[in-house]
């Protein structure tokens, strides 16, 4: 019995080591590879002062904070701000209207309520963009009539948004809302809570993990999102990050790489942000739940 208890416990070595174990770190060191590497790329090509690409392959060979020096006298803080308010509320925007929605189909009884979640995912099953052109000729139908929401309106352009954000996101939420027990509303409504004081009050609170995932989402979603944004916004003032950033470097030859490079290292600094912020609502709310009887 001794003996088997040491073989069991003794160290991996040789061959059999590569075959269990050393592969998974030569697997890990190649994805970490993949993921970093063109990270440096991008940085290295916003600090060479040269403004092309070919002049970067050799990282960090120069060092200029030159073009993020340019990036002031650009329109690219005001695609800044253009990127952050559509996304701001195309996200505050889903998880209100997509958790409305899952709580109706949740806790309310009511003939073709499955047929209406079924219509829902199978309709999103298609992308915005293969409508591009009926959202074009509808803005613009709609613009002679109400401007503020036809074209190059930002408030046109987060309402195409949230008319495609019910359907998988209130299949998300759905799932989320039955795992809340239907006692908590029974015990609120005896206390006189009518649904809207139990959804804003009570299971708003308890669903709080699941809202963090829709609007992150919905944010990076709506943040990098370019063919509906270039279709609806044709002003330069108007533009996002990802439509300006993508007039930047359409032109192959005179591209302006270095500054693409600077302003792609910025843009990518508020969905960090995001992520580290709602981090820990989403893992508290996991680990919450999987100790949860």
């Amino acid at each position: 019995m001794a003996t088997t208890s040491l073989e069991q416990h003794a160290p991996v070595t040789g061959l059999r080591w590569w075959r269990e174990v050393g592969w998974r770190h030569v697997v890990g060191i190649v994805m970490i590879a993949v993921c970093v590497l063109p990270l440096l790329y991008v940085i290295s090509a916003s600090l060479n002062p040269n403004g092309t690409l070919t002049g970067s392959n050799k990282l960090f060979r120069t060092a200029s904070l030159a073009n993020y020096t340019e990036l002031a006298s650009t329109d690219f803080a005001k695609w800044g701000v253009n990127s952050l308010v559509i996304c701001t509320a195309t996200a505050l925007g889903t998880v209100f209207m997509g958790a409305a929605a899952a709580y109706a189909f949740s806790r309310f009884r009511f003939s073709g309520r499955r047929g209406s979640l079924t219509a829902l995912l199978l309709i999103q099953m298609f992308p915005q963009m293969l409508a591009f052109v009926a959202i074009f000729l509808l803005l613009l139908s709609v613009g002679t009539v109400f401007p503020a929401l036809g074209l190059n309106s930002q408030l046109g352009l987060i309402a195409v948004y949230l008319g495609g954000a019910l359907g998988v996101n209130t299949f998300l939420m759905y799932g989320f809302f039955n795992t809340v027990p239907r006692e908590l509303d029974e015990a609120a409504k005896i206390d006189g809570a009518s649904h809207a004081q139990i959804f804003f009050t009570i299971i708003l609170r308890l669903v709080a993990p699941i809202l963090a995932v829709v609007g992150l989402l919905s944010f990076v979603s709506a943040y990098g999102e370019f063919v509906v944004a270039k279709v609806v916004l044709q002003r330069v003032e108007n533009y996002t990050l990802a439509v300006g950033l993508y007039v930047w470097a359409s032109d192959e030859r005179n591209a302006p790489w270095g500054l693409f490079a600077a302003a792609a290292v910025l843009a990518a600094i508020p969905v960090v942000l995001l992520f580290q912020f709602l981090q820990r609502y989403i893992v508290g709310g996991l680990i919450a739940g999987s100790v949860k009887g």
